[in-house]
């Protein structure tokens, strides 16, 4: 038994952040995490992923693209098990890193599975069954979600999966239906397609992506449709069932047509679950079963605070790092006053990559604000042009009359690594000015930025 200020349930994004930041104002803290430091995140989540996303892009580029670039090969072929192995050893690299900075912050780091019967008490159970009992003034549950199963479909693990399994399929399928068509899905979708897979995705909403800007998502449908994935928007999915080869899934468009998929594999992708810690601390005050809180981050027990996906959307790992830092910070800084997350960017990494931040042009316009719309394609950007990349745009909502940045929109070459710019800008209530002033380096794609603020007011120069 050992007594810290702060013991931490759950060693993701939200976790081990809200640990060592707690660490680095002095505490002693301890993280508990079952599987490893990283949480579903780096392990299961964001960072394998993108390993293998970065392989299907080399592999689509050389295959369907080389000649473009004066290239030729013979006979290319990949291995798959030494793809998703790669995507494998950068996960644990990286899980190794967080163990570090864990040792070099002083946090103690214990692996098992937690539960609470009162606050200030966490008790761990490790893999042998054995079970020890910490105390603290102040407990963090960063447990966060996991992959929500369709009614009547659940997983098995082989023809019907989450995003975790679709991490390592030993055997690549031949084809799979993808139910979801949001960012875990389209991702999916891009990564099995580009080796080969067969593969068409199911959404109920008008279109894929559905909750970034409307154009955003008909540029990725347009391209995903070149990249033979069929799309299948404003469908419903009726029926489903496991069969000897696979799965079979009945759907639904608008007009009420049905039709029958089949394939070997579905990858269901329809959303997530938040995911408990064991014990009586399951009596904390939940809506929808994630943990509410207060403006500090407190929940409805003294002394237990809650932070990242548990405690609802957006389910994304930067902003349950800034939440977790905002509830530590306000647990142990005199006079903090944490802030609630309301401006955050997301981003999707298939191929185009699509990033956003802000308001859409639909929420603008259905707040009643008056606003005006810049947008550059990256067709008339020298730099995309150089580098073969020219499907998508950067779209900007200034409002009026000041011209302060409402929402940016990117689909497109790097968008990922562009958006960080606008988020800024919208943090800061940077105005349309100032980005105006701001000289661009040539050539970069950021430029797109420059160009669609010129786009906005009538003066750009290159379109």
């Amino acid at each position: 038994m050992a007594n810290y200020d702060l013991i931490v349930i759950g060693g993701g994004p939200a976790g081990y952040v809200g640990a060592i930041k707690a660490a680095q104002l002095g505490k002693r803290v301890a993280c508990v995490e079952k599987e490893r430091a990283g949480g579903t995140c780096l392990n299961w989540g964001c960072i394998p992923t993108k390993s293998l996303l970065r392989n299907a892009e080399l592999y689509h580029l050389m295959k369907h693209r080389a000649a473009e670039f004066g290239l030729t090969f013979t006979g290319l072929e990949y291995d798959w098990s030494k793809v998703i192995a790669r995507s494998r050893d950068v996960s644990d690299k990286n899980a190794g890193g967080i163990e570090f900075l864990f040792k070099k912050n002083k946090v103690d780091y214990i692996r098992g599975e937690a539960s609470m019967d009162k606050a200030g008490e966490v008790s761990v159970k490790d893999a042998d069954g054995k079970v020890e009992t910490h105390t603290a003034a102040k407990v963090l549950v960063a447990t966060g979600c996991v992959s929500r199963p369709m009614p009547g479909l659940p997983f098995n693990g082989t023809t019907v999966i989450g995003s975790r399994e679709a991490m390592v399929l030993p055997k690549q399928p031949g084809s799979m239906i993808v139910i979801g068509a949001g960012a875990i899905g389209v991702e999916f979708a891009y990564f099995y397609n580009a080796f080969g897979t067969k593969v068409t995705m199911v959404e109920m909403a008008p279109n894929a992506l559905p909750v970034e800007d409307t154009e955003v998502s008909q540029v990725v449908e347009r391209s995903f449709a070149k990249q033979g994935i069929k799309v299948l928007t404003n469908t419903k999915t009726t029926k489903t069932e496991t069969t000897a080869n696979g799965v079979r899934v009945t759907v639904a468009g608008a007009d009420g047509k049905e039709q029958v998929l089949e394939a070997e594999v579905c990858l269901v992708a329809i959303g997530v679950q938040p995911l408990m810690p064991c014990g009586k601390i399951s009596l904390v005050k939940t809506e929808r079963g994630y943990i509410k809180t207060n403006d500090r981050y407190e929940t409805s027990v003294p002394g237990v605070f809650a932070a990242g996906d548990i405690i609802g959307p957006p389910w994304l790992a930067h902003v349950a790092s800034y939440e977790a830092v905002q509830a530590v910070e306000g647990m142990f800084v005199a006079g903090a006053k944490p802030k609630k997350v309301t401006v955050f960017p997301g981003c999707t990494y298939c191929h185009p990559q699509v990033a956003s931040v802000g308001l859409t042009e639909r929420a603008a316009k259905e707040a009643g604000k008056k606003f005006k719309v810049g947008k550059f394609p990256f067709m008339a950007s020298g730099k995309a042009r150089a580098i073969g990349e020219l499907e998508g745009f950067v779209k900007l909502i200034y409002g009026e009359p000041h011209g302060e940045l409402l929402g940016a929109h990117i689909v497109g070459p790097e968008a990922t690594e562009m958006i960080a710019e606008l988020g800024l800008a919208i943090t800061a209530e940077i105005t349309k000015d100032e980005i105006e002033a701001t000289i661009h380096a040539h050539p970069t794609l950021s430029e797109a930025v420059h160009e669609a603020t010129g786009v906005a007011y009538g003066h750009a120069i290159h379109i």
